[in-house]
């Protein structure tokens, strides 16, 4: 693992002086605050064994002194097979401002790229690591230029960060698909077991024809059994009828919903307070999924409380992490979710704690009735622990992580500037 971290503990071992949540404080105004107790969390084969009372004088237990159990989090859009981090500082160019701008650059930088593509992709890994992030829905490119190579590289990063990290991966025509000539590309790729998405790209703008291009990429879903995973920046009515589109196709393949996921769709941050509910009411019915780094340039606003509120999943990502896409971009899971907090205002003690979720994949340790649901017995060791007394504290000062666990491997921060760092397993 990174240097910061220490040598893993692995096999069967118990945790003593673990922090959890186990209820909200209430009165007549609500919920005020967070319950939290102290107790020990066994691990074995990988899983959480049992969790415990508390006993502080065991000598064989590993101290976590008090320190926050989370769930660690999860990236759920982000680009692992292509970036500027690892490389010398380079901002955002304003020669190129469309997505066609874009696509001409990476045909010319790509093969250079691609050379040291897997030490980049590690180095980007570690620093989602070093947020607590051990797993990530990765997009990697399938184009003319390169072929599949992206994803070869990207497997063998994946493969030398087996020990602490993992990631499903999404096959993404990034030049489009007919744009470029792509379908062969894409049909291949499709048939790989480590597929578990297949992509598309603007339908209107790059590949100006939307019905071709969603129904390649639903027949192509269907008969490869993957789910469905494009990227949306086109806005206005045709963004709008893309995804209406999309839904549609969902409907009428009952095997894609819940599998079926629009990234980005900007044209949703265009819509009035009516259009907005009439197409989240659509997405849900259709169990069709918004993935959002949630931007926030030119006076956008996704209605990510709307979309929640009629049940769409909304899954979070980074998306770009400082690369020639965006200059912008920490690689923190936590500090996405504080972003949201602030953008909607979503600030009191329960508010907080279910902005959690955001960062975690929808899971929280406890439910919106503030019952403990989360850590339990059989439940994967997937597990971070920050400096916070609850998951609202956790969310609103963007606790740092001083260890994580991975399939029940423990690491801890060895960082001398961390108070944390003597602890010893």
């Amino acid at each position: 693992m990174q240097n910061n971290y220490s040598a893993p503990v692995k096999g069967h071992y118990t945790l003593k002086n673990v922090r959890l949540e186990t209820g909200f404080i209430e009165d007549e105004t609500g919920v005020t605050g967070t319950k939290a107790d102290l107790f020990c969390v066994e691990i074995k084969d990988g899983k959480i064994a049992k969790v415990s009372a508390n006993n502080p004088q065991s000598a064989d237990a590993i101290d976590a002194k008090g320190l926050l159990m989370l769930p660690a989090f999860r990236d759920m859009h982000v680009h692992l097979d292509k970036t500027l981090y690892g490389l010398p500082w380079q901002a955002l160019s304003p020669k190129r401002r469309t997505v066609e701008d874009m696509i001409a650059y990476e045909q010319e930088i790509i093969p250079e790229l691609l050379k040291t593509s897997v030490e980049r992709a590690e180095q980007l890994i570690d620093l989602l690591l070093n947020y607590g992030t051990t797993f990530a829905r990765t997009h990697f490119n399938v184009d003319t230029t390169s072929g599949l190579r992206s994803l070869e590289n990207l497997e063998k990063a994946l493969e030398n960060k087996k020990e602490t990290f993992r990631a499903e991966l999404v096959a993404f025509p990034q030049h489009g698909l007919y744009y470029t000539d792509s379908p062969p590309l894409m049909k291949d790729a499709a048939q790989l077991d480590c597929v578990a998405f297949v992509g598309g790209l603007d339908p209107y703008s790059i590949d100006k024809n939307i019905e071709k291009t969603i129904d390649f990429t639903v027949q192509l879903a269907i008969d490869n059994q993957k789910g469905i995973d494009i990227h949306l920046h086109d806005g206005g009515k045709e963004g709008i009828r893309t995804i209406e589109y999309l839904i549609g196709q969902t409907l009428k393949n009952p095997q894609l919903q819940g599998k079926t996921y629009v990234s980005h769709a900007f044209a949703l941050a265009q819509l009035s307070t009516k259009e907005e509910q009439e197409i989240a009411e659509k997405l849900a019915e259709a169990k069709v999924g918004i993935v959002s780094s949630i931007p926030f340039r030119n006076k956008m606003a996704m209605p990510i409380p709307t979309l929640v509120k009629h049940g769409v999943e909304v899954l979070i990502g980074n998306d770009n992490i400082q690369d020639y896409w965006s200059t912008f971009g920490t690689g923190n899971m936590l500090q996405k979710a504080n972003l949201i907090a602030e953008l909607y205002g979503w600030e009191t003690e329960f508010e907080l704690s279910r902005t959690l979720k955001f960062a975690t994949k929808n899971l929280v340790p406890l439910d919106d009735t503030g019952v403990q649901q989360w850590p339990k017995a059989g439940d994967e060791a997937d597990i971070i622990l920050v400096n916070a007394n609850c998951s609202a504290e956790a969310v609103a000062r963007m606790a740092q992580t001083i260890a994580l666990a991975h399939k029940g491997n423990l690491y801890w921060k060895t960082d001398k500037m961390n108070p944390y760092f003597q602890i010893i397993a």
